[in-house]
């Protein structure tokens, strides 16, 4: 095999539109941009431009504003953390943190933090260090004999 042999698959490189090449081309003269005017030329950003009007975007209110310290929080049920015990997934004894749920498979990507939900049961006495719990979960924790450390409420008490 020579260096002049060798060539793409067919199909994998698309030949460029030959602009302005006669009128059988198809393309030619206008090279498909119609006749003469601002968007013909190079260069032209006008989209939401109303011809010196104010632009509807401008006329709008605006509303509401996004919170830059707002926390992006796991939510786990106590149902998922019941169903991986079963499983032998997470180990009861060791204290659950958002390390051991993503270890676990229940939790893909540990976030800011974590928060329990209170649908489901547990048997097992499990203590859990996360952001936050929901009454319900914290309740029924602790009616299983374990025990929820909550980061967030500890962080705030220390500020």
């Amino acid at each position: 095999m020579k260096l002049n042999q060798i060539s793409d698959n067919p199909g994998a490189v698309k030949a460029g539109k030959r602009l302005g090449r006669g009128i059988g081309s198809g393309l030619g003269k206008t090279s498909g941009k119609g006749v003469k005017g601002q968007k013909a030329r190079r260069g032209v950003a006008i989209n939401g431009f109303e011809g010196g009007q104010m632009p509807l975007h401008r006329r709008l209110p605006k509303r509401g504003f996004n919170n830059i310290f707002r926390l992006d929080l796991n939510e786990v049920s106590l149902a998922k953390v019941q169903a991986a015990i079963e499983a032998g997934k997470l180990d009861p004894k060791a204290t659950v943190t958002a390390e051991a749920l993503k270890a676990a498979g229940i939790i893909r990507r540990v976030k800011d933090g974590v928060r329990l939900l209170g649908p489901g049961e547990l048997t097992a006495a499990v203590t859990f260090e996360v952001a936050g719990a929901s009454k319900p979960a914290a309740e029924a924790v602790e009616k299983a004999g374990g025990k929820v450390v909550a980061l967030l409420a500890q962080a705030a008490a220390e500020a």
